[in-house]
């Protein structure tokens, strides 16, 4: 076996065996769809291999005897490069026995015919050796099979490209310059081989420039692949972490045009059909000014803001993307749905600010009890205690009797508030549900404060000429009348009256408490919306707790009625309860 060893089977052979070594390189070291580009290139090397010892052969049977070898590479480059690009995009049936079978049965027929060309001539009809060239080269006339393998490659390679493109003309940059580089490694050495095929580039008549053509290409990839990491971050994974993100992602390049975005995305646009490869900004939120406002600057912020659309809050949140040598290349923006958030921070707020609000009642209520409670009836011990040894005769203890009976109903009073209050928040009030006349009530509780009234020289009356049912909880609204009428009197003067009344309007009785005492002013009737515990003394220096007027809101509230003040500071207050009319 001779060998006349020249430029072009050197320059294959070493070639040959440096994309040989990278593709090795890269089967071992790199994940699984790398492989698959290696293997093509191993196999593609096969073929220059054995196609540089077929030019430096002399003699017609040592070429044969290459060409053996070298069909080995040329019949299943195309189906291992067809194979990668389906598992490269992410095909989910590659593996299937069909597809396999279907992209390997045309290369082992065809490697099949080439060995037994000798046979039935059907690949090869004729060879020859070519002696007119500066070095021996094979001739030969194409069979009938030559052709079918010929289509079946183009085919293969011209499939692949296009799975390729099809699958990232629409990615960002990155991935878009890594499929690039792949479909010139597909297409430009079948180039190459269509020039061959065709004439236009043979030379010395017979010598084929495929192999050159691949092999540069597959040398350039691997070197990319191994020193630069080119498919260390699969296009396809990354698609699939944008489609799972739940926030909006778009991304913008230096003109604010659109190169990538995902599905989410088109949930916080009023217009979704707007996003798209290559859309700009403003086309996209010109009705959303806020938004395009974040693009004035290179820094990253964010904002709250509410779309022109729809009844949801959006977090939107711009990151600047910067080379190594800090240039701006655009902008990537994300937008997150935060509306319950908001909801739930608020409702945590309002829990906290309640929470709070009973915590500080709460400590009050005990200074209450140790103060305004233990002070009255310590002092009812020592006058007992004092009347007993004789320090105080009972012609004196009889005359102090007025004075400690009214403090003795102020304590029934707190007693009967602090029970109630404590019943509502430590066990949980049950509303019991009747129907009754308002009038009985409100006669009931007249007469058991008129004796207070009398005191102050405080005239009650009562204007309910007819009955008036309610559905409410009685005990409920005997603690309200009586807190409302036991503040009149509290803050009105000798000779003022209280007007107590009661009416229909539509479907509730509104039941009203009106003095005309000194009135109360603006943020203390505030506070008494908002369930604020607040005291003041009475106009004759009488304490109070502040507890009444938080029990009177919370049992309105609670038997599903709702409470109106109206007051002027120095000329008296109203205060109208609503409730449900009885069926």
């Amino acid at each position: 076996m001779d060998f006349s060893f020249n430029a072009f089977s050197v320059s294959l052979i070493i070639s040959s065996l440096a994309v040989m070594g990278i593709s090795a390189s890269i089967a071992f070291r790199l994940d699984t769809t790398t492989r698959w580009i290696a293997m093509t290139m191993f196999f593609i090397t096969v073929w220059g291999f054995f196609y540089g010892l077929e030019l430096a052969s002399t003699t017609l049977k040592d070429m044969l005897l290459w060409i053996n070898f070298e069909y080995i590479g040329i019949s299943f480059a195309p189906a291992l490069w067809l194979i990668f690009t389906l598992k490269y995009t992410g095909y989910r049936n590659w593996a299937k026995p069909p597809v396999l079978i279907g992209s390997f049965t045309i290369p082992a027929i065809t490697l099949l015919m080439v060995i037994s060309n000798g046979l039935h001539g059907l690949y090869y009809e004729k060879t020859f050796l070519v002696l007119d060239g500066p070095f021996p080269v094979m001739g030969m006339e194409k069979g009938p099979y030559y052709i079918i393998h010929v289509i079946y490659s183009y085919a293969a390679f011209l499939l692949g490209t296009i799975i390729l493109w099809r699958r990232f003309e629409k990615a960002d940059p990155l991935f878009k310059n890594q499929t690039k580089l792949l479909i010139a490694a597909g297409a430009f050495p079948i180039v190459f081989n269509l020039f061959y095929q065709t004439g236009v580039i043979k030379p010395f008549g017979y010598v084929d420039l495929t192999p050159f053509a691949f092999l540069f290409t597959y040398l350039v990839l691997g070197i990319a692949i191994l020193r630069y990491g080119l498919f260390s971050i699969k296009p396809i994974a990354q698609g699939k972490i944008m489609e799972a993100l739940t926030k909006g992602v778009l991304v913008f390049n230096s003109s604010n045009k659109v190169v990538d975005f995902n599905p989410t995305a088109r949930a916080f646009c009023s217009e979704p059909k707007k996003i798209r490869i290559g859309a700009t900004l403003e086309s996209i939120f010109w009705k959303e000014k806020a938004i395009l406002e974040l693009f004035n600057g290179f820094e990253q912020k964010s904002i709250v803001h509410k779309p022109s659309f729809g009844d949801t809050t959006i977090r939107v949140e711009i990151i600047p993307i910067r080379d190594k040598e800090m240039d701006d290349l655009g902008n990537i923006l994300l937008i997150d749905d935060i509306t319950e958030e908001i909801k739930t921070n608020q409702q945590l707020q309002k829990q906290k600010e309640d929470l709070q609000q009973l915590n500080d009642l709460k400590d009050k209520f005990f200074s209450i009890i140790s103060h305004d409670l233990k002070g009255p009836i310590f002092g009812v011990k020592e006058l007992v205690h004092m009347t007993q040894t004789g320090l105080i005769s009972q012609e004196e203890f009889l005359e102090m009797m007025p004075e400690v009976s009214k403090n003795m109903e102020q304590v029934a009073i707190l007693l009967e508030n602090l029970l109630a209050w404590a019943s509502s928040q430590i066990r949980g009030e049950q509303v019991d549900i009747q129907q009754f006349d308002i009038l009985p009530l409100v006669n009931q509780q007249k007469k058991l404060l008129s004796r207070l009234a009398e005191d102050k020289k405080v005239k009650i009356e009562i204007d309910i000429e007819e009955s008036i049912r309610v559905s409410a909880d009685r005990n409920m609204i005997d603690l309200v009348l009586r807190n409302l009428i036991t503040n009149a009197i509290k803050f009105s003067r000798a000779g003022d009256r209280i007007l107590l009344s009661a009416s229909r309007e539509k479907y509730q009785a509104k039941i009203c408490i009106k003095d005309s005492g000194v009135g109360i002013s603006r943020e203390n009737i505030q506070k008494i919306q908002q369930g604020e515990s607040f005291t003041t003394r009475g106009l004759n220096n009488e304490t109070g707790t502040g507890l009444g007027l938080v029990l009177v809101r919370e049992y309105i509230f609670k038997n599903k009625g709702k409470l109106e003040i109206e007051s002027e500071e120095g000329n008296g207050s109203t205060f109208c309860v609503y409730l449900p009319l009885a069926d």
